[in-house]
């Protein structure tokens, strides 16, 4: 039996410690934040709280339906079809059906028959691998076309990748299209959502004292300075001993918190481009319209997309209004991170203004902004390739962090499948029970009943 420490509270950190207490070791889970969540946690937004990003459960997401059965809240999912819409010439278009789809003004027939091919073709692909070596660019011009490429997807790919795109693979593309089809597979055709009623506050409340009953030694408000081989040093000046360390922050920032790696695991680590988001959570007197997510082909419009969680959620849990995202995807270095909250503040809403006539700045109870500067690595040409590696050349020191999902989107689902598959590459190389020993009985990976 070994004891590790754990440096970050996020799902991952959380599902590592769970994963790796049932295989009876020792658990020290450590969060700089004074709660458990990271990019899942929740704030409050007026007198509504909800979470602090937008997110949703998908019924092909197996490994955190799992999650959610194993802390008892399978049956607290609700789920809702929901409706997709575009914003593009101005102008508002539902695109949640066939006949819409067949509808949509901006294309011309032949786009759109090139357009639900390639979507067609990306979901029946299984060597995503190959489509590494794809410019995602080049790969949607051959398939749907030059002017659905820049019509469609290319004012997509800026929304979220930024002017990082032309160095996107192809596999970026098919990661979404993949998830949203096997998701459409589930809901027998239908863009069915499901949220645990609550939100994210709920699902990390259970979550911690799922961790407290198994035995996790948790710690909030606590920041680490530096990890090294075997211990760990605090920033009130404390070094503990650990058998093991695992660090799940985003390679930037471990690079940062392990000054004794190597000078090529550094390179490795500097050579993964993460996207940052600046999102606006605001809380309405009304809604702005019908769609779960409006999709923004316009590129003077400063925010990647409009989500509206009441389109989702009741709105009886936001006190009967309702609930808007405005995310925007851009570089750690861009210079929004530096605005102030009111100019960015300004700029959004003066945007919803414009976008829709029936919108008064009034009807803002609310706005609150997020800043996070490494959210997701961007798929580069040959992305699995240049994966970091989970172990390090420092003895009892692991990085998992979200830079080694290579074949899926950021999500949650993948976030716990990550951890999932962290424990298996860690545990069997330690004193003690192996994972299939210890986890006998219990399934990692099957979807829990709902």
């Amino acid at each position: 039996m070994a004891h590790f420490g754990i440096i970050g509270g996020g799902m991952l950190g959380m599902t590592l410690a769970l994963r790796l207490r049932q295989l009876r070791h020792d658990i020290t889970l450590i969060e700089a934040a004074p709660q458990f969540g990271g990019l899942a946690s929740a704030w409050r937004l007026g007198d509504v709280t909800w979470d602090k990003h937008y997110h949703v459960i998908l019924l092909s997401d197996a490994r955190l339906r799992n999650l959610l059965g194993e802390l008892g809240l399978a049956d607290e999912c609700e789920w809702v079809q929901t409706k997709t819409g575009f914003y593009t010439d101005g102008q508002f278009f539902s695109m949640s059906n066939t006949v819409e789809f067949l509808k949509f003004p901006p294309l011309r027939f032949i786009d759109k028959l090139r357009l639900g091919g390639t979507i067609f073709l990306a979901s029946k692909i299984k060597d995503w691998k190959r489509l590494e070596r794809v410019p995602v660019v080049d790969w949607l011009r051959k398939w749907s076309g030059r002017r659905t490429t820049q019509k469609i997807w290319l004012p997509l790919l800026r929304a979220k990748l930024g002017e990082s795109y032309p160095e996107a693979s192809a596999a970026f593309i098919w990661a979404i299209i993949a998830r949203m089809y096997a998701a459409r597979r589930s809901g027998l055709k239908k863009e069915m959502f499901g949220y645990v009623r609550g939100g994210y506050a709920r699902i990390l409340e259970r979550f911690h004292e799922r961790l407290i009953d198994a035995g996790v030694n948790v710690e909030l408000n606590c920041r680490v300075r530096s990890v090294h081989a075997g211990h760990v040093e605090f920033a009130n000046g404390e070094k503990r001993q650990f058998d093991n360390i695992i660090v799940t922050a985003a390679p930037p920032l471990a690079v940062k918190l392990c000054p004794d790696l190597t000078d090529g695991e550094r390179a490795i680590l500097n050579g993964v481009k993460y996207q940052g988001i600046v999102c606006a959570s605001l809380l309405l007197k009304q809604s702005l319209g019908p769609y779960y997510v409006t999709n923004i082909t316009e590129t003077w419009v400063p925010f990647t997309a409009v989500i509206e969680m009441s389109a989702l959620v009741d709105k009886a849990t936001f006190d009967g209004n309702a609930l808007v995202y405005l995310p925007k995807y851009v570089a750690p270095d861009d210079p929004i991170f530096d605005e102030s909250d009111d100019a960015i503040r300004e700029r959004f809403v003066a945007t919803l203004e414009r976008m829709y006539p029936h919108f008064k700045r009034e009807d803002v109870l609310a706005f609150q902004l997020s800043r996070v500067r490494h959210v997701f690595a961007i798929s580069t040409l040959n992305y699995s390739e240049h994966v970091p590696p989970m172990t390090t050349s420092l003895p009892g020191v692991y990085l998992v962090n979200s830079s080694q999902i290579v074949n899926g989107t950021l999500n949650v689902n993948e976030t716990v499948q990550l951890a999932e598959n962290a424990v298996d590459h860690i545990a069997p190389g330690l004193p003690g029970e192996t994972a299939n020993d210890a986890t006998a009985g219990v399934s990692l990976g099957m979807p829990g009943a709902i």
